[in-house]
């Protein structure tokens, strides 16, 4: 009788498990993603088929399968498992565990992994706690964390550890968890008879921003939606999927026209010095699911493209934004590339760097190449000398004014045309004077 109650209670906390909790893999096969780390022949592969798993340390964004991976490995190498919560435990929960696994291994032959996650969170103290154990192979350590391990942690556990770093799942990725889940009968939402239209599934994978805890959790709370709702069609559409997830369906295409036809206002815009304009396309971009790092990517050629010379912070400002995207990620470097965006919007413009790289590479692919003249050659190797390279030539450092009258290219080219505006005025002034004071030596 004990048993059947046993059971009941388990049946009822499953059930009371999110969709997300249910659906974990049960194998290496069942597991979705991460191709780059477990794909055959991949490193964490062979590990795993050699049984020559020691302390591994998984980092990359939330939802991307970090805690599932670390179960299914104590699951494949059958070790016992134990979990902390790094946010939420101190040295002496870490020593105890350790002691027991320590206890295990003597009297069984057993290991233990030891899966800590948010491990970001454990001090320089407790960092220190783990390495003789890991040293003696007491336990398997893994570690999860979406911070950086090379700034979080120490590095003695460094160099102990393997490091995989977990990729966003694709949107194809999700889309084939969401359709397990819509089917499965023991886990899932098989037993609603409830389905669902293409695009709402793919809306939901593209709104979960590569985290399937969420992409099925908002399948789950649009399944049961549907479900209660007596005499309609129980099938979950686009429509359902925004209010589950309280989000828009934003129309755009991510690789085709539109894909093209947003980024190219964007850049524009820029380009135009219309601050609000760029904000609402690249807001366009970003709420449909564009990467962050293509806006940023395009902020960096702007800079170089638009601004250029005329202002040459802007180079500065969307380099250190596209740093700082990868360092922070969504939903918060929107704010990091809003402040690029509406930079480069507002500063001056200049394309003269553009133009001048664009004509000297078409001189250099349809012109007579130019040899580089005598006197700028590299004369540091043993018998330039005798040859006569970098004879004649002036160090501008031994004039007074760090210049000198000299022949730099051989023959009287222009590219580079500094425009009269932002920085880029006060280049072309100097230019001007040197231009100038070279005409006199030669009067």
């Amino acid at each position: 009788m004990a048993g059947l109650f046993d059971k009941a209670e388990q049946k009822h906390r499953d059930q009371a498990r999110p969709l997300a909790a249910r659906m974990r893999p049960r194998s290496l096969e069942e597991f979705v993603g991460q191709q780059h780390i477990l794909g055959e022949g991949r490193l964490l592969r062979r590990l795993l088929q050699a049984n020559r798993i020691s302390s591994l340390i998984f980092y990359g964004p939330p939802g991307t399968g970090k805690t599932t991976l670390a179960q299914l490995v104590a699951s494949h190498t059958k070790s016992r498992w134990y979990s902390l919560n790094a946010a939420s435990c101190g040295v002496k929960e870490v020593r105890a565990v350790l002691e027991e696994a320590g206890d295990e291994l003597a009297a069984t032959g057993r290991r233990t992994i030891l899966f800590v996650d948010e491990l970001h969170h454990f001090t320089k103290t407790q960092q220190d706690v783990l390495l003789p154990d890991l040293e003696r192979g007491t336990v398997i350590f893994i570690g999860a964390t979406t911070d950086n391990p090379y700034f979080a942690l120490v590095s003695p556990l460094l160099s102990r550890s393997q490091i995989f770093e977990f990729e966003q799942l694709t949107s194809a990725d999700i889309v084939d968890l969401l359709k397990r889940a819509l089917v499965d009968r023991d886990r899932g939402l098989g037993t609603s008879n409830v389905g669902a239209t293409d695009d709402a599934l793919e809306f939901l994978a593209q709104g979960a921003d590569g985290d399937a805890r969420r992409a099925l959790n908002a399948l789950e709370v649009a399944v049961l939606s549907v479900a209660e709702i007596e005499g309609q069609d129980r099938l979950v559409t686009l429509e359902v999927a925004e209010e589950s997830m309280q989000r828009k369906a934003i129309r755009y295409d991510g690789t085709g026209d539109e894909h093209y036809d947003v980024a190219s206002a964007f850049i524009k815009s820029i380009r135009g010095s219309d601050p609000d304009a760029a904000i609402y396309w690249m807001a366009r971009m970003l709420e449909a699911g564009e990467p962050p790092r293509f806006v940023a990517r395009r902020l960096i050629i702007a800079a170089s493209e638009d601004i250029g010379n005329a202002d040459p912070h802007g180079l500065v400002i969307a380099t250190a934004a596209a740093q700082a995207t990868e360092m922070v990620g969504m939903p918060e470097c929107r704010i990091i590339l809003a402040q690029a965006a509406t930079y480069l919007a507002c500063a001056p413009k200049s394309n003269a760097a553009y133009a001048a790289i664009n004509e000297a590479m078409s001189d250099v692919q349809h012109r007579e190449i130019l040899p580089v003249p005598m006197h700028l050659k590299d004369r540091h190797y043993r018998g330039a000398k005798e040859l006569g390279h970098g004879d004649g030539y002036r160090y501008p450092h031994d004039a007074a004014s760090g210049w000198v009258d000299q022949d730099y290219l051989g023959e009287e080219r222009e590219y580079y045309r500094p425009v009269d505006r932002g920085y880029e005025r006060r280049i072309r002034q100097r230019m001007q004077d040197l231009r100038e004071q070279g005409g006199e030596h030669h009067e």
